[in-house]
């Protein structure tokens, strides 16, 4: 056991192993599994909220932990942070945005309320499709922050990509700003999908 928790590799291997007892024994019935749109839009949801988990949770990392104490770190130790922690989350945060992004619009699709949610429901009045579409809405202007705002600048804020001291210091400003921003949408979205559950 020890060895097995001591391998990140191995521990997510073994959660997913886990994962797909629960799965099937959960979702297998007497004459198999039926791979039908309950079954896709099942396993893309689950798909989603894992994306989802990932994503929000290093934005809250970024802005709960790693900026606050930024400035506490002592300069000789900040290169390890700005080299090897921010670019690996950095990689995980911005892809994670991106599966969240996709698998929602294919839970939608499978679910048969992707046009609704995007137009709000406008001509429906489906108060569950206008709680998601705000939703979605909000987690595809995040996520356009996170590609196109926030990891240009922090390619130059964290010396990935070469530039003068003045853009660098103001590239570091519009991350920070942007993934504040992300911070701000974060609770409302998270609110109108949780909602949108419990709506018709």
């Amino acid at each position: 056991m020890i060895n097995m928790l001591s391998s990140l590799s191995k521990t997510v291997h073994a959660s997913l192993a886990i994962a797909i007892i629960l799965f099937i024994g959960l979702f297998y019935q007497n004459d198999g599994f039926s791979f039908d749109r309950i079954f896709w839009s099942g396993l893309a949801r689950y798909v989603h909220v894992i994306v989802g988990i990932m994503w929000i949770g290093l934005l809250w990392y970024f802005n709960f932990v790693q900026i606050p104490n930024m400035g506490k770190i002592p300069d000789e130790q900040k290169p390890a942070i700005g080299k090897v922690i921010a670019p690996a989350a950095l990689f995980y945060f911005r892809w994670a945005a991106a599966f969240t992004i996709l698998s929602g619009l294919i839970v939608a699709g499978l679910n048969g309320y992707l046009h609704d949610a995007m137009t709000l429901s406008l001509g429906s009045g489906v108060p569950k499709h206008t709680a998601i579409g705000i939703g979605m809405w909000l987690g595809i202007i995040m996520a356009f922050n996170v590609w196109f705002v926030i990891w240009p600048n922090q390619k130059r804020a964290l010396g990935i990509v070469e530039c003068e001291p003045e853009l660098k210091a103001k590239s570091a400003k519009t991350a920070m700003l942007f993934s504040r921003t992300n911070t701000l949408l974060s609770l409302p979205m998270l609110l109108t999908m949780v909602a949108a559950q419990n709506l018709y």
